[in-house]
């Protein structure tokens, strides 16, 4: 009796691991599969197959014409889309913590700065930007049409919000005054997109939409993440030449910190208690696993802000999350009671 219970004590943990292997594998290897691509597109800037004169170009391509056909074709065709008077939650917990963010980021950079190494204000207001808002676009997207399709409509919807304040708040951070370039996101065609799809599919104007117009939305829009993942990939590349990573460790390891571990459990303990629609959860869920966004890095550049704090609060927590998203997910999904794997 005594040594079939120790073989099944020492066979119990046994099958614990293969679980969470069984769940965490699928995880990761959807998430490198992402990564995969900006690192294709790192690869094609290097042959010089994606230069550098043509991503002015491609980025309006995705941002004005790509990115739009995706929303609409989303919110046309899905099921899932809310009553206009409903979807006003989704971008307001989306504004409410990138602002968290960027309060949180604020308070690092005064109380530790110099002890971290941000000892000027070009600095500290890069890392503010970079540690305070996530990735909430080419990389989420895709982990979301993977694990969570019913939830994909609420992170464009809820992306709405992180946009609001990044070009309001956000810009104030990054330049030192409210400016106006926060009018842009009121006529920018994600946006638009957004809101004429949402509207056409509350009014059932949807079925009048031509076929030919549907497969056209629906086949630019499949373009859109894979070509965003490529000119993340190529910009990431032409910054990695100019980084000195012993120089701040400091500053990435306190980033990492507040972008990779408080922050997500700030959300998850929020998507817990403050979230009934398992959709939003969902959304919150990917947020909290995501790095640093790798926009800013464009917007600190912009404004002549120190771009090696831009660029190593950026870089390197995407290059941690190549751990950190898979295990967030999955133990978010436990903590959420939602499906490791979707």
């Amino acid at each position: 009796m005594l040594g079939f219970a120790d073989s099944s004590i020492r066979f119990l943990p046994t099958f614990r691991v293969v679980d969470f292997m069984d769940d965490l594998l699928p995880i990761a290897s959807r998430v490198t599969g992402v990564f995969l691509v900006m690192v294709a597109g790192g690869f094609c800037r290097k042959t010089g197959w994606l230069t550098v004169e043509s991503d002015r170009s491609l980025a309006n391509l995705t941002a004005n014409v790509l990115l739009p056909a995706l929303f609409f074709d989303r919110m046309i065709s899905s099921d899932t889309v809310q009553s206009l008077s409903e979807t006003w939650f989704p971008p307001l917990v989306g504004f409410l913590f990138t602002v968290l963010g960027f309060g949180m980021g604020a308070l690092v950079a005064h109380f530790l700065g110099p002890a971290i190494g941000l000892t000027t204000t070009a600095q500290k207001r890069a890392f503010i930007l970079c540690a305070g808002i996530a990735n909430y676009g080419y990389i989420p997207l895709p982990l979301a049409q993977q694990f969570y399709p019913d939830a994909e409509v609420s992170l464009i919807i809820h992306n709405v919000g992180v946009d609001m304040a990044l070009w309001s708040l956000g810009i104030m951070v990054i330049a030192g005054r409210a400016g106006t370039r926060w009018r842009r996101i009121f006529g920018s065609p994600p946006l638009l997109a957004v809101l004429i799809g949402l509207g056409l599919k509350q009014a059932g104007g949807a079925e009048w939409i031509p076929q030919p117009v549907l497969q056209m939305t629906q086949a630019l829009g499949a373009c859109a993440i894979p070509l965003g993942l490529l000119l993340s990939g190529a910009i990431i590349v032409d910054y990695l030449p100019r980084m000195r990573w012993h120089e701040g460790k400091a500053v990435l390891t306190v980033a990492s910190l507040l972008r990779l571990i408080i922050l997500p459990v700030l959300m998850l303990v929020f998507a817990k208690f403050a979230v009934g629609e398992s959709n939003l959860k969902e959304v919150l869920l990917l947020q909290a696993a995501m790095p640093a966004a790798t926009f800013p890095i464009v917007l600190v550049r912009l404004y002549d802000q120190d771009v090696g704090t831009a660029v190593r609060v950026a870089l390197g927590t995407s290059v941690i999350a190549l751990v950190s998203i898979p295990l967030w997910m999955w133990i978010g999904a436990i903590w959420l009671g939602l499906s490791p794997a979707g």
